[in-house]
């Protein structure tokens, strides 16, 4: 792989500035241009065809999520968005995610950033990821909804599972969700196909840092037939509730007399997240009166597979990982694959329904 071509969009000329000397530092990019507005931007996607984009939200003429919508049609290309952290600019982000971006940078101190250096190194990295993402995955994130297809697999690369055939025998169920990039669009398109009357709680584990997850819950509760809120501490789960771990908090499900209840706590991050799936999925390994659906989808790393090996060891667990031909980043998956742990490999668009099918 040679240096990543970079553009970068900002229409503060001092964020600009700093902005390409971070990359430029590093031989690991090349910046071939800035653009200081979303029109440019896309007039610039299109000539110059980066590899990777860096998108402000919040810009004149045409401001980033309008921007980014018209990328992602014509020239579909991984972007990362540079946020403010406030609640106007949470929301923001969030949409930016559903509208194709791989992922975004909370900016230190607002729109001008005189501290920007402080996310120096998050920059360069979070860049230099989003370069691996397949932009044909991208592509097909945009088409989803246009192409109904059915593709929906046991995979053949693992120990098959005979019981993915047979229904659960204990009644009291719990469907549990590890993602992280890719993931507020993949969550959009398995939350809003499951029917208000989901017959099992919802816990997911979005990496994700504070401020930024009640803006995710709070868009997708709008767009779902279920519940979605962020997860409070001590709060019973209910059935056909989906509840999203804070940032910078892991989520743990404990027994609270015959119910459950999500549990936060502000222990160290696991393998650098907090939240992490693998804490969710450890403690839910110690819950043996519910039956359990635990799916993986995109993002980098391995987070989940290890808490996934606790859980499918722990009683009546079904679990279904994300194809490579639909994730954004297939690195979760994939780890979850090869530990032979995954009964059902599916499609994005089909994993909704494979959770209904095993919780029927």
């Amino acid at each position: 792989m040679g240096k990543v071509r970079v553009l970068i969009v900002d229409d503060s000329a001092f964020m600009r500035k700093m902005i390409s000397s971070f990359l430029e530092e590093d031989d690991r990019f090349e910046v071939i241009d800035v653009a200081r507005n979303g029109k440019d931007a896309v007039q610039k996607v299109v000539e110059l065809k980066p590899d990777v984009v860096t998108l402000d939200v919040e810009m004149p003429i045409l401001n980033g999520l309008e921007a980014l919508k018209e990328i992602m049609k014509i020239h579909p290309v991984p972007v990362v968005m540079l946020s403010s952290t406030t609640k106007e600019g949470a929301e923001n982000t969030i949409l930016a995610m559903q509208y194709g971006a791989v992922d975004f940078i909370p900016k230190p101190s607002g729109a001008i950033s005189l501290d920007i250096d402080k996310v120096k190194d998050e920059i360069t990295e979070k860049v230099f990821l989003a370069a691996k993402v397949n932009a044909r995955n991208l592509r097909h994130h945009t088409q989803i909804a246009k192409t109904p297809t059915k593709i929906v697999e046991d995979c053949s690369k693992i120990e098959k599972n005979n019981s993915i055939l047979k229904g659960f025998s204990l009644s009291k169920k719990l469907i549990c969700i590890g993602t992280s990039t890719g993931g507020p669009r993949a969550l959009q398109q398995v939350l809003t196909k499951l029917p208000k009357e989901t017959d099992a709680p919802i816990v997911i584990v979005q990496h994700m840092p504070p401020g930024f997850t009640k803006s995710l819950a709070d868009r997708l509760h709008t767009i779902c037939q279920i519940d979605v809120k962020e997860a409070e501490d001590g709060e019973v789960l209910k059935k056909g509730v989906a509840y999203i771990a804070p940032g910078g908090y892991h989520l743990k499900v404990v027994k609270l007399g015959v119910s459950l209840a999500a549990k936060l706590e502000k222990t160290p991050p696991k393998n650098g997240h907090r939240p992490a799936v693998d804490v969710l999925f450890d403690s839910i390994s110690d819950i043996t009166d519910y039956a359990k659906v635990a799916v993986i989808m995109t993002g980098m790393g391995s987070d989940g597979t290890e808490g996934l090996k606790r859980l499918k060891d722990s009683g009546e667990v079904k679990s279904i990982a994300e194809s490579e031909e639909t994730c954004i980043v297939y690195g979760m998956p994939k780890t979850a694959i090869a530990s032979n742990k995954i009964d059902v490999v599916a499609r994005l668009e089909q994993i909704a329904e494979e959770i209904l099918k095993m919780i029927k």
